[in-house]
């Protein structure tokens, strides 16, 4: 995938790909209207104001009139935006990537790369996105001018990396195939928490690559987090059996 930026911000093509998304139709889910898929809400729920600047509550499930309503309330903060943050910070989390890579065309490149990178450390499991491969997502990276994708800390930091680096992977142990992904840790605590969050037993994989081959680092949110070219991983291998860990720890009470 070749990405292509304008010699200058078109947020008006923003505000647009942004409108249409927005009138997408709000799709279903098991747990609706509580939660639903749309590109600017995850829930049916949504406030709705009167004409005398009162809020009343409504489902835009139910309601025509409802979803017509927020669809219109909806396109007027899209429209009164003045940066292309101003628009990707209403776009909910599964389609935030999928944006970026629609909008780039239409962004200059200091604008992509701060959208990119706010849209990734934004995103939930980005690197399972259904909507992009991890080479489409790859390239979005190597696309991004590093000097607006990091902040002076994070580019230092990556900067005084040795040539080859140690890098961790918390992962479930039922996906063995999410081990080679684009997103690991310099913090192997950081792995074991994602190893273990919402109630999983996964694993701990440990791995080095060259710093060449090091796209970004992201230091927000205290992940210590690394965008990698997964084909250049080098001796992958499990460092860290949650479950093993857990059974061992009962078995010595």
């Amino acid at each position: 995938m070749t990405v292509q930026h304008a010699d200058k911000t078109d947020l008006q093509k923003l505000k647009t790909l942004a409108k249409a998304l927005l009138y997408m139709e709000p799709e279903k889910t098991e747990y609706s209207p509580v939660v639903i898929h749309h590109p600017f809400a995850s829930s049916a729920i949504v406030a709705l104001k009167d004409a005398d600047g009162s809020f009343k509550i409504g489902n835009i499930l139910d309601s025509q009139e409802a979803l017509h309503q927020w669809q219109k309330q909806m396109g007027e903060i899209i429209e009164s935006a003045d940066s292309p943050i101003g628009i990707t910070i209403h776009i909910t989390k599964p389609y935030l990537l999928g944006f970026v890579k629609y909008a780039a065309p239409s962004l200059s490149a200091e604008d992509y790369a701060k959208v990119l990178a706010d849209a990734w450390i934004r995103s939930e499991s980005p690197n399972n996105d259904p909507n992009l491969s991890r080479r489409n997502i790859l390239s979005m990276f190597q696309a991004a001018d590093p000097t607006v994708l990091m902040d002076a800390e994070e580019r230092a930091q990556l900067e005084s990396f040795d040539d080859t680096v140690t890098v961790y992977r918390g992962v479930s142990t039922s996906k063995p195939g999410s081990v080679k992904a684009l997103s690991w840790t310099l913090d192997r605590e950081v792995a074991q928490w994602f190893a273990s969050r919402y109630g999983r037993q996964g694993a701990v994989y440990e791995a080095k690559i060259d710093k060449k081959h090091i796209h970004a680092l992201f230091l927000g949110r205290n992940e210590s987090e690394v965008i990698v070219d997964p084909q250049y991983l080098m001796e992958v291998h499990q460092v860290q059996n949650m479950a093993m860990d857990i059974q061992e720890h009962q078995q010595m009470q």
